[in-house]
């Protein structure tokens, strides 16, 4: 498979060109479903077929699993095809080549694993036709901005599997993840009473002081020793400078790190916004914990001990690590699927103007992907 794949490695660039090209940010269904077609029509050439789960605001999302196939599946692949980049990025900052590194807007997360996912399935075809049958893959379009309407998809597709590898790209260092925090999203939409702050300060309540002590008190939850962490990140609110605010909205992220806490301290926050501490004013609160934590535990150790076998044999020394970010990993890890994550190619500076891949990882993470995918069936 090493010789096969590297022979196709100007063809994997060429295709990661073509979707680097195609805007997809989350919001721009009409991208996103462009990225769908595009690998669509490939994963239909090496035999799969695709499942398509329309949506009316978000991409499409795509189950693919082998043709005609009697073979059970044994192992989830999910790989996302939203950006976080706004239509228009993609002619702005063109995939460009520089010495070793690839650039462009979702280069690395994870249009390069689209690739790397991909050519797995083909390289298996040439060389392990008997694997692609214990494979189904998920290509969601949403994960980006939580997954709303992919996470059941996956949850469905989950269940029964013996193992779940998820395709975001691996660490600047090639670690691949076996923890993630979970996390979710609130927001406070606080009412007052408006006024002129220069001849009737008295008639008016602000909006905006019921904010700042919200601010204070949910800030106070986090406790960065117990892994967790409230952070209110967007705040808006009043009408001008000289008007007691009427209105006032803020955004809260939440990221804990072990299950227990989710119970906790979405009960800390309600309590907290039930109750105002300036008179007069009212809040709706809005959200919830959306992500569960992918906590590292037994069944993931065996399961990245199997990688670190296979990527021995080949060459790689596979090292892991914990990440604050979340992930479609979550979800399967919490059904108690042993789960891996970062098994895409290497690169880094996600989400930035400088996202980048390392050219290089992009043949060497498919084989090890194609190899992790026979020796896992081989396992049966």
């Amino acid at each position: 498979m090493k010789n096969y794949l590297q022979s196709k490695e100007s063809e994997m660039l060429a295709l990661l060109e073509r979707l680097v090209s195609i805007d997809s940010g989350s919001a721009y269904k009409e991208g996103v479903d462009k990225v769908g077609e595009v690998l669509r029509e490939q994963y239909t050439q090496v035999g799969f077929c695709p499942k398509i789960y329309e949506q009316s605001k978000t991409g499409d999302n795509i189950v693919l699993t082998l043709q005609d196939s009697v073979t059970k599946p044994i192992i989830l692949l999910i790989a996302h095809m939203d950006t976080v980049f706004k239509t228009g990025t993609a002619k702005q900052r063109p995939f460009t080549v520089k010495g070793e590194r690839a650039y462009g807007p979702g280069v690395i997360d994870m249009k390069a694993s689209q690739v790397a996912l991909l050519y797995t399935m083909k390289a298996l075809k040439e060389h392990h036709p008997d694997v692609l049958g214990h494979v189904q893959i998920v290509l969601n379009g949403d994960e980006e901005i939580g997954s709303p309407t992919s996470r059941s998809l996956i949850e469905e597709y989950a269940a029964g599997k013996q193992y779940a590898l998820v395709m975001e790209p691996a660490r600047k260092d090639g670690s691949l993840v076996t923890a993630r925090r979970g996390g979710g999203r609130y927001t406070m939409y606080i009412k007052g009473k408006g006024a002129h702050s220069g001849i009737e300060p008295q008639n008016g309540i602000s909006a905006i002081e019921e904010l700042a002590h919200k601010i204070i008190k949910l800030h106070a939850l986090t406790d960065h020793e117990a892994g967790v962490s409230v952070s209110v990140g967007i705040v808006e609110g009043g009408e001008s400078v000289n008007t007691i605010a009427p209105s006032a909205v803020g955004h809260v992220d939440v990221r804990i790190t072990f299950a227990d806490q989710a119970e906790w301290l979405d009960r800390r926050i309600r309590e907290i916004c039930e109750v105002p501490d300036v008179a007069g004013t009212s809040i709706v609160l809005e959200g919830g914990l959306n992500r569960p934590p992918m906590e590292k535990n037994e069944q993931t150790v065996e399961l990245l001990n199997i990688i670190q076998k296979v990527g021995k044999e080949l060459g790689i020394t596979i090292t892991d690590v914990a990440t604050g970010g979340g992930s479609d990993a979550s979800f399967t890890s919490s059904l108690g699927i042993p789960t891996i994550d970062g098994l895409g190619p290497i690169g880094g500076n996600a989400h930035s103007d400088e996202e980048y891949l390392e050219i290089a990882s992009l043949v060497e993470r498919t084989e090890l992907l194609a190899n992790v995918l026979v020796n896992l069936v081989e396992k049966q």
